[in-house]
């Protein structure tokens, strides 16, 4: 199994454990609005975490066009599924078409109108990386509401069962 493929399947197990967590709480504290956090949401970061994986690999990688994914149209942990599951095919999509060529460069023009390139690995480095900053921040707004957080670390990944 390629290197990237096999990582990604780590990350969807801890992203799994980080759902079963989410569901139980309560649905009102995971649509919660957290001041210290910005005002966002668990489900706010949710879907942050997924427009990244959607905008980088998606819009930038393979030159899709895919709509911004609007937080309000989330009502639950089993939409929030619903849009990973989806987040998942467009992470498959781009292993496939890149594997083997991850050095392989797409421009970028930021707003300023400054251009770079990003290597494929790159994209999804940065991805990989800002979900697991995110998840973090999840787990830490679910301790703010009294919840006792899973290990969402990769420690054991094999203890860890991800639903295909």
């Amino acid at each position: 199994m390629e290197l990237f493929q096999s990582q990604y399947d780590w990350i969807r197990r801890t992203r799994e454990t980080l759902f079963q967590y989410c569901e139980g709480m309560s649905n009102a504290d995971y649509l919660k609005e957290i001041e210290s956090f910005g005002g966002d949401s668990i489900r706010d970061l949710h879907v942050h975490i997924a427009t990244c994986y959607h905008f980088w690999l998606g819009t930038h990688g393979l030159g899709k066009s895919i709509a911004k994914t609007d937080p309000s149209g989330i009502k639950s942990v089993g939409d929030m599924r619903e849009l990973f599951r989806k987040t998942d095919e467009l992470v498959q999509e781009f292993l496939l078409k890149y594997e083997g060529n991850w050095e392989h460069t797409i421009p970028y023009t930021f707003k300023n109108g400054e251009t770079s390139d990003f290597s494929t690995l790159w994209l999804y480095t940065h991805t990989i990386t800002h979900e697991f900053n995110h998840k973090g921040q999840i787990v830490k707004i679910g301790r703010q509401l009294g919840y006792t957080p899973p290990d969402t670390d990769l420690i054991a990944p094999e203890v860890n069962t991800c639903q295909s």
